[in-house]
C-alpha cells in the first residue's frame, strides 16, 4: 500500500496539525517497531526539512541509533550524556536553540545548530528518544515539543 505525505500548510503548527492525522494512519495497521519509527522519520523529514530525524533505543544500557533520516549518526550514546542522554535520564523534552551553548553536546554532525529531543515511554518508562536536528539556530520551540510528544505516543499505543 502507498503512503505519500501531503502538506498544503505554511506555519509550523499548521503543518504539523496536518502531519500528525497522516502519521496515525501510517502505523496504525503496523505492529513492527522498526517499520514505524522509520515511517516517522521519514515523514517528520518530508514535511519540515529538517537536517536529521531519528531513534534511539535503550540496549544493554546505552542509548542505540535506530532508525532516522539525514546524515550519518553517531551510533551509540551513554544514557548520561548529550542531550539525548539528557533527555532518556530525565524523561523530559529537551529544547536547545543553540547546541553549541549545551554543556556536553555531542556533535555527530557540524551542521546541526539546534536540537529538540523527545523521550518515548511504553508502561511509562522511558525506552529511548526521537532526536531532531536542525541547521537553524533556534529551530525548535513548545510547537514542535507539544507535536513530537503526541507524535511518539503513537508508537506504543496499540
Amino acid at each position: 500500500m502507498s503512503h505519500d505525505i501531503s502538506i498544503s500548510s505554511q506555519t509550523k503548527a499548521e503543518i504539523y496539525k496536518e502531519l500528525l492525522p497522516q502519521i496515525t494512519q501510517l502505523v496504525a495497521d503496523e505492529n513492527d517497531l522498526t517499520a514505524n519509527m522509520a515511517n516517522m522519520a521519514a515523514a517528520l523529514k518530508t514535511a519540515f526539512g529538517f537536517l536529521w530525524v531519528g531513534f534511539y533505543m535503550a540496549k544493554a544500557g546505552q542509548l542505540v541509533l535506530g532508525p532516522f533520516q539525514g546524515p550519518v549518526a553517531c551510533t551509540r550514546i551513554a544514557f548520561t550524556k548529550g542531550v539525548c542522554g539528557a533527555s532518556f535520564s530525565s524523561g523530559n523534552t529537551v529544547i536547545v536553540p543553540d547546541v553549541a551553548q549545551f554543556p556536553g553536546h555531542i556533535a555527530c554532525s557540524s551542521a546541526s545548530k539546534s536540537e529538540i529531543v523527545i523521550p518515548i515511554f511504553e508502561n511509562n518508562t522511558v525506552v529511548g528518544v526521537l532526536d531532531v536536528d536542525s541547521d537553524q539556530l533556534s529551530d525548535f520551540d513548545k510547537t514542535d515539543q507539544h507535536y513530537l510528544e503526541q507524535i511518539c505516543t503513537l508508537l506504543f499505543e496499540k
